[in-house]
């Protein structure tokens, strides 16, 4: 009997060895999770009753439970290096089948895909618009290839002042080309349906006391004017909303792109007269050009956001997070992924940041949370028990031995 108790000791204390060397095999291995060896007494127990003299049967490993501890995040110089603080798992598409992984460490494939080391593609929400993301859904996060398009310029926010001084121009008549025929003038940019530049030009000429005129004109095309009127405390007052809707720009006003007509409306609401000097801090206009990919950002709440030269961001859609009743449930795979089992529960998908689902960090990777100081110390104990197993098991054929010299 008690070679077999001795015997059940060695293999309980084996198996928490085997436990302790792939922890440690795995101290450097990016979103692993350490496992323990969890011992139960095995006992013998008659059908017909239990005996007033009962001793232990030996020991078993009852479980090898998997600990979800957080381990350290460590920063990356890759955005698509992805970790989560807190609860929950990526989840992966392995040819259409779902599994759950800690480890972040994505890249893109030659289609766009985003995917790890195994090519499993990493699973979003889509974008829903205006919305944000569509929840009811997953899909595969693919990265844009195409250029951003352009949008025409429609509106011109302007912050400008001009001097109450300001002298009458000696020419009566204005003509861009005559420097005596207006006061001040400024130009910038504002863009077409096809994304093409254009130089819009404003030229300010006085026409009476607290009267002006500002005339518009696009790469050099007069466009349309309109009359300015200012309070004597140097208030806007015409036009009376601060808006001045200017007639189309088209083929017949000069537009050669083949793009449609650029219909421009300027919001003059901050123009103001005051002191001696003309200034004008702002202009911007709402119209940009093609953009081409420059690069990704993934905020807290897992929001994957494309950026582009235009200066123009847009939405590819969230990393969705899972999460589990019992993580410990969860079936291993290798390659630090886990498949869902009963034992587990039903994955819970979510958004990150909401209630029981941690925050997502780009450009880092959450290490192992493999502790070497303490499973050193395991190994140190799992080695005594192995040794003192052994040591059972030579007492014991001492004992057997004795008994067989008897004469």
């Amino acid at each position: 009997m008690s070679f077999g108790i001795a015997l059940s000791g060695l293999h309980a204390a084996q198996t928490d060895l085997n436990v302790t060397a792939n922890n440690i095999a795995n101290s450097a291995t990016t979103g692993f999770k350490q496992s323990r060896s969890e011992f139960a007494e095995l006992f013998a127990v008659s059908p017909v009753g239990v005996s007033s003299v009962q001793f232990g049967n030996g020991a078993k490993v009852a479980a090898v439970a998997q600990q979800f501890t957080q381990g350290n995040i460590n920063t990356t110089n890759n955005s698509l290096d992805l970790a989560i603080s807190g609860q929950g798992f990526f989840i992966l598409s392995d040819s259409g089948a779902h599994v759950y992984s800690r480890a972040g460490a994505f890249q893109v494939d030659r289609a766009g895909y985003v995917v790890n080391s195994q090519q499993q593609r990493l699973q979003v929400y889509p974008p829903a618009g205006a919305d944000g993301a569509n929840t009811s859904t997953l899909t595969d996060l693919r990265l844009v290839t195409s250029e951003n398009p352009p949008a025409a310029t429609t509106l011109v926010e302007t912050i400008f002042n001009v001097p109450a001084a300001a002298e009458i121009p000696v020419s009566a008549t204005f003509d861009p080309a005559d420097e005596t025929s207006y006061n001040f003038a400024r130009s910038f940019t504002i863009y077409d349906s096809l994304g093409s530049a254009h130089t819009a030009s404003m030229h300010f000429v006085k026409t009476a006391s607290n009267e002006w005129d500002m005339h518009v004109s696009v790469d050099g095309n007069p466009l349309g004017s309109q009359h300015l009127v200012y309070s004597a405390g140097g208030r806007l007052l015409q036009p009376a909303n601060g808006l001045a809707a200017m007639p189309a720009y088209d083929a017949a006003a000069g537009l050669a792109t083949g793009a449609a007509p650029i219909e421009l409306t300027f919001d003059l609401s901050g123009a103001t007269q005051y002191g001696d000097a003309f200034s004008m801090p702002s202009v911007r206009q709402d119209g940009y050009t093609t953009g081409r990919l420059i690069g990704i950002d993934v905020d807290a709440a897992g929001v994957v956001l494309a950026r582009f030269t235009n200066g123009r961001s847009t939405m590819l859609g969230q990393v969705a997070i899972a999460n589990f009743a019992n993580p410990q449930g969860l079936q291993q795979l290798g390659n630090t992924n886990w498949a869902e089992t009963a034992a587990s529960g039903q994955a819970l998908a979510g958004q990150a940041g909401t209630s029981g689902f941690g925050l997502i960090q780009s450009g880092a990777l959450e290490a192992s949370n493999v502790d070497i100081t303490a499973q050193l110390v395991n190994m140190i104990t799992a080695q005594r028990n192995f040794q003192a197993n052994a040591q059972m098991i030579q007492t014991a054929d001492q004992v057997t031995q004795t008994i067989i010299n008897i004469r």
